[in-house]
C-alpha cells in the first residue's frame, strides 16, 4: 500500500505533464520510501526502470540492457546487452522521439562508482539531446553524501542538470497513522517509536489489531523479517558492520561523548570520529548540542533512527530469550514494561515535531526547536531542559517539558521549569509548555487558566 508522500507526487506530476525535459533526483536513507513514491509515479506512464546493482560496470551495463530490452520486448526472456553505455543511452533518446518517457535509475550510486565516466557521459547527453527531448530522467540514491556532493554538489559534473530534486524523509508521528488507523494513540505512538516513520518497517511488521502480537511475531522471533534487519543492513552498507556495530551498542548503552564511545568501542578518538561519520551519513545516528549554542565540546552522540534505538535496546540483551522461543512468556516483564522509560525520547521527538509542524496557536513564530543543558553556576548540578524553542526575532523562548509516564504531572514541574529557564537566560520573555502523557493535577489546570503555562496530553498532538 502506498501511504503519503501526496506533495511529492503532485509535483512529480505536474511537472510530467508539461511535457518537457526533466531531471528529477530523488534521495533519502534506506527504507525510506523512494521506491515506493517512484513506482506510484511510473503507474501507467511508458517507463524503463533501471535499478543499479553493486557490481561491476559489464553487469551493470547487461542490467541496463535488459531494463530497456523488457520495455520494448515485454514478453522476452532473453536481452541482448549493448556494446557500451553511449549505445544504451543512444537508444533511450531514440524511444523518447515517439512518446513522453520516464526514465528510472535507482540506486544511482551503485552505477557511477561502477562506471566512473557514466554522470561525464549522462552530462554530456542532457546538455546536447535531452534538453530538447520528452525525457523525464529520474536519478534515485540511498547514499546521501555521494547523491548530495557527486550529483547534486558544484564540482559534479551533473550540477546545474537536475529540474527538481526531493529528499525523502521519514513520516511524522502523525503521517504514521494513516497505516493503521484503528489502533489506540498510545499504540500509534509506539508504533511511530519502534518504526521511526520508515514506511519499509510499518509494513513488515504487519500490524492488524494488536501491536504486541505483531512485534513478538516479527521482531522478536528468529523467523521475522525485522529480528536481523539492524546487521543486515549494516552488512549492506558497510565493510566493517562489526565495529559500527560496537559503536552503535556503545552509545545503545550509555555513551554519548566521543571520548566516552571510543573508549569503550577501544578506538582511537580520530579513527572513532571516522566511524561516526558515516553512521552520521546514514541518518543512524545524529550529533546533538544545546540549542543557541555553536558545536564544540558539549556535543553528544544518539541513535536518531527509532527502529536501531529500540532493536538496540531491547533485542540484544533478550537474544537467548529469543533464541529460546520463550519471548512471548517473558515479553511483559522483559520489554513492555520499560516502554514508558524508552518512549520518553520519542515523546520529546513528537512534541517538536507538534510545535514545528501541527500547533496552530503558539505564542509566537518559531525559528527553530531543540533542546538545552548547561550547568548551573549556584547549585554546580546539570541542567537539561526536554525542549527550548526560540523566535524568529526577539529574545521570546518557549520553554517545555515532556513525561511520557501514566501520573499526572504536578505544579512542582512547572517551578521547575522556571528555574531551569533562569539558568538557560537571565533575561528573555518565557513561555512554558507540559506535555504530560497522564494528564495534570488540579493545581496545574489551575496554574494553567491563570495563564501562567500551556499543557497538552498525548492526544492533542493528533488533533
Amino acid at each position: 500500500m502506498f501511504y503519503c508522500r501526496e506533495e511529492e507526487l503532485k509535483t512529480m506530476n505536474r511537472r510530467y505533464e508539461k511535457g518537457r525535459f526533466e531531471c528529477i533526483v530523488i534521495y533519502g536513507r534506506r527504507r525510506v520510501g523512494k521506491t515506493a513514491l517512484i513506482n506510484e509515479f511510473c503507474k501507467d506512464k511508458p517507463t524503463v526502470y533501471f535499478s543499479a546493482l553493486s557490481a561491476s560496470s559489464q553487469e551493470n551495463l547487461e542490467a541496463l540492457s535488459k531494463a530497456i530490452y523488457s520495455y520494448k520486448n515485454p514478453d522476452s526472456t532473453i536481452a541482448p546487452t549493448y556494446q557500451n553505455y553511449d549505445d544504451a543511452l543512444d537508444e533511450i533518446t531514440a524511444m523518447a522521439k515517439e512518446q513522453r518517457l520516464v526514465f528510472v535509475i535507482d540506486e544511482y550510486p551503485y552505477l557511477a562508482k561502477a562506471e566512473k565516466s557514466f554522470s561525464s557521459r549522462l552530462q554530456h547527453i542532457i546538455d546536447h539531446q535531452w534538453q530538447d527531448s520528452q525525457i523525464y530522467l529520474i536519478l534515485c540514491g540511498s547514499s546521501m553524501s555521494f547523491m548530495e556532493y557527486q550529483v547534486l554538489g558544484y564540482e559534479s559534473p551533473l550540477y546545474g542538470r537536475r529540474t527538481a530534486q526531493f529528499k525523502i524523509q521519514a513520516l511524522t508521528y502523525r503521517e504514521v497513522t494513516q497505516f493503521h488507523p484503528n489502533l489506540s494513540l498510545q499504540d500509534q505512538a509506539l508504533l511511530y517509536g519502534v518504526t521511526g516513520g520508515i514506511p519499509h518497517y510499518i509494513n513488515k511488521l504487519e500490524v492488524e489489531d494488536d501491536l504486541d502480537e505483531s512485534l513478538l511475531d516479527n521482531l522478536f522471533n528468529t523467523s521475522g523479517y525485522l529480528f536481523e534487519e539492524p546487521e543486515n543492513l549494516l552488512k549492506q552498507e558497510l565493510r566493517e558492520p562489526a565495529i559500527y556495530n560496537s559503536v552503535i551498542s556503545s552509545i545503545a548503552c550509555g555513551a554519548s561523548r566521543l571520548n566516552e564511545i571510543s573508549t569503550k568501542v577501544g578506538l582511537e578518538s580520530g579513527i572513532c570520529t571516522k566511524y561516526l561519520k558515516v553512521l552520521l551519513e546514514l541518518g543512524i545516528l545524529k550529533k546533538e548540542i544545546p540549542i543557541t549554542e555553536k558545536s564544540g565540546k558539549k556535543t553528544i552522540y544518539m541513535i536518531d533512527d527509532n527502529f536501531f534505538r529500540f532493536w538496540y535496546r531491547f533485542v540484544p540483551g533478550n537474544m537467548s530469550v529469543i533464541g529460546a522461543g520463550r519471548m512471548p512468556l517473558v515479553y511483559e516483564q522483559a520489554v513492555k514494561k520499560f516502554y514508558p522509560d524508552y518512549m520518553g525520547l520519542v515523546f520529546e521527538k513528537m512534541c517538536r515535531e507538534y510545535l514545528m509542524r501541527y500547533a496552530k496557536k503558539l505564542p509566537f513564530l518559531l525559528s527553530e526547536v531543540g533542546q538545552w543543558w548547561g550547568t548551573d553556576s549556584k547549585t554546580r548540578k546539570e541542567v537539561q531542559i526536554d525542549i527550548v524553542g526560540t523566535s524568529v526575532e526577539g529574545n521570546e523562548y518557549l520553554i517545555g517539558s515532556c513525561k511520557y509516564r501514566n501520573e499526572k504531572i504536578g505544579i512542582d514541574e512547572l517551578e521547575l521549569l522556571k528555574k531551569y529557564a533562569f539558568v538557560f537566560r537571565k533575561d528573555g520573555v518565557f513561555h512554558y509548555f507540559i506535555f504530560s502523557k497522564g494528564g495534570f493535577t488540579p493545581a496545574l489546570l489551575e496554574a494553567e487558566k491563570r495563564g501562567e503555562v500551556t499543557l497538552l496530553e498525548l492526544a492533542d498532538l493528533y488533533k
